[in-house]
């Protein structure tokens, strides 16, 4: 007997948000970035309903994922919660701009920034651990440095942290980005800490991680209130993203940097393509 089609929904949604949900708490970027797509463009839901159970499903990444790597000490919390404060006021800016910013261009401008950022990454894909950092004095006044037991090396890695305002004004980009497209801020988050700061790339994951938690939960509620989250649909991606991440958590700890390095820039580079092409058909079409 054929299952009914709402428990076939159910099913198939699930198991690609478990896909994405492990996925995105490997490579700090929380499972939203693949949920709207899929929503969307597979399954043929309106893209309010996809994005209200994005949010969620980046509520259910960080409480899954975020929760083992702060009990095994990689999330670094001071510096997540010191760079909160600059994406939560880059985020009530974009906020502001949205009625007078050309989002087609937005989209493109930011679609180049990320197809030049990966050029550092690749460059250093051979990297398991950043070489030569020592801290600068916001790092040394803050406590940012920190350390970590890293199970794929069997030893207790120890990380300084440079170049703190850089990251911070990142930060604010990152915030800034996501107020005014609506899109998740967890590949700029990454690349500040990697790029920027010069965290090991675990750090800068699960870092992130932890962030986007934090800046998903507090906007929730909008979403909530407007009723752009069904419970059908949030239901079975929030399951589905939760186990994903569960297991991400255990499968980070015995990957090594290089290849979370690797995981990464391809998926940075589809998501740079996606808002190139995006922002292409906006400008052309308007």
């Amino acid at each position: 007997m054929a299952a009914p089609p709402h428990l076939l929904f159910f099913a198939l949604v699930f198991a690609a948000s478990l896909a994405a949900g492990l996925i995105g708490s490997l490579v700090g970027l929380g499972g939203g970035v693949f949920v709207v797509p899929l929503l969307t463009l597979v399954f043929g839901l309106p893209l309010p309903e996809a994005i209200g159970a994005s949010i969620i499903s980046v509520i259910a990444t960080s409480s899954g994922a975020a929760a083992a790597y702060v009990r095994d000490r990689i999330t670094n919390l001071r510096v997540g919660m010191f760079l909160e404060i600059a994406t939560t006021l880059g985020a009530i800016t974009g906020a502001f701009l949205t009625a007078i910013a050309p989002t087609g261009l937005l989209f493109f401008i930011f679609g180049l920034v990320l197809v030049v950022s990966a050029a550092p990454l690749i460059m250093r894909f051979g990297e398991e651990l950043p070489e030569g950092v020592k801290n600068d004095r916001w790092a040394e006044r803050l406590g940012l440095a920190g350390s970590y037991r890293d199970e794929r090396l069997g030893r207790e890695v120890a990380y300084q942290v440079k170049r703190v305002p850089l990251g911070v004004a990142l930060m604010y980009g990152a915030g800034l980005i996501s107020g005014l497209l609506g899109i998740g801020s967890g590949t700029f988050k990454v690349l500040a800490m990697d790029t920027a700061m010069r965290l090991p790339v675990k750090v800068s994951t699960t870092t992130s991680n932890f962030m986007i938690g934090v800046t998903a939960a507090a906007s929730a509620g909008i979403y909530f209130q407007r009723g752009d989250i069904n419970p059908v649909v949030a239901a079975p991606v929030a399951l589905g993203v939760l186990a994903g991440a569960t297991v991400g958590a255990r499968v980070l700890a015995r990957l090594s940097n290089r290849s979370i390095r690797k995981l990464f820039v391809p998926i940075l580079l589809f998501i740079a393509l996606s808002m190139l092409i995006r922002g292409g058909s906006m400008l052309l079409g308007g």
